[in-house]
């Protein structure tokens, strides 16, 4: 029976892989992404600020000039609190935006109560934040101190936090003028109920945006690896931004269109195409598992009896 059901899976798998990718006519969007390779030991000093500075203001400008939809940039690409209206105003990126009039997709920090938040903001063309989509798995002592109220007058003697950042809410959707878009960033790829929850109410595209410049090849393959599964679960193509690598696109059959080097500032664009299809997984989520615990527990049932 295991044998039986392995196969047939990955027949139907294999099935579902060779079907074409048919793209329906209004569908399509131009991405353009820039990959900015910012230093960590730099990136919140004044010298990372202005190198980001430049570099991402060079990119959205070139990339505007190719006429691109939307602009792509990584996780707190641009290390200010975007949605303080006055500081936003005086980057010049931000002027760009203004005068080229191509929607951004920017990282960088928003404002709670609580703390910060480690969000990717949509501008549109008049500079109005029109989407936000605050990180919802925050990485342990690099982004939070878990136990706060108990351990935080220990721990943040250790930790590296100017400000506490806060997790964004499990249920946030990223509206967009092209339609909804299904988002994460960095560490979310790696919890797939995120991905299906926001396919699930509409999602017709994946961007993502990570830091990863802290990570060493192996674990930025693995960090990749993670993006495509996320594509090929929802049947969606992806657009993935990162600092130092790997950036790429990806189709909703898994394969990558264009993953960028390591350690390079890199400026690409591509077309991908929103999507409406709704997968078992999206439709159900995690049913297999359960499913065959239960389906083994009546075995062993049935063989004891």
């Amino acid at each position: 029976m295991p044998a039986g059901l392995f196969l047939v899976l990955h027949i139907v798998g294999w099935s579902l892989y060779n079907r074409p990718l048919i793209q329906e006519a209004g569908t399509s969007l131009k991405i353009g992404i820039i990959q900015g390779n910012i230093p960590n030991a730099i990136k919140f000093d004044s010298n990372g600020w202005r190198r980001a500075l430049e570099g991402y203001t060079a990119g959205y400008k070139e990339l505007a000039d190719r006429k691109v939809d939307a602009v792509l940039i990584p996780e707190t690409a641009l290390p200010f609190i975007w949605t303080n209206e006055y500081q936003r105003s005086t980057l010049s990126f931000y002027q760009a935006i203004l005068e080229r009039g191509v929607v951004a997709w920017v990282g960088g920090f928003g404002q709670e109560e609580n703390g910060l938040t480690n969000s990717l903001l949509a501008i549109d063309r008049t500079g109005a934040i029109v989407g936000r989509y605050d990180k919802l798995k925050l990485v342990p002592l690099g982004e939070y101190i878990p136990f706060y109220e108990i351990l935080g007058g220990i721990i943040n003697r250790l930790s590296p936090l100017d400000a506490r950042l806060v997790p964004g809410n499990s249920k946030q959707l990223f509206d967009t003028p092209f339609g909804r878009a299904i988002v994460g960033i960095c560490y979310d790829s790696a919890f797939a109920e995120n991905f299906r929850y926001q396919a699930a109410q509409g999602g017709e595209f994946m961007i993502t945006a990570s830091n990863n410049a802290h990570y060493k090849p192996p674990m930025l393959a693995q960090h990749h690896a993670l993006d495509v599964m996320r594509a090929i679960e929802t049947d969606r193509w992806a657009a993935i931004a990162t600092n130092t690598g790997y950036s790429a696109f990806v189709n909703p059959h898994g394969e990558t269109i264009w993953k960028s080097r390591l350690n390079t500032y890199e400026v690409r664009d591509a077309t991908i195409y929103r999507r409406k299809t709704r997968t078992l997984y999206v439709r159900w989520g995690d049913w297999l598992t359960p499913l065959l615990l239960v389906l083994a527990g009546l075995m062993r049932l049935i063989v004891r009896n």
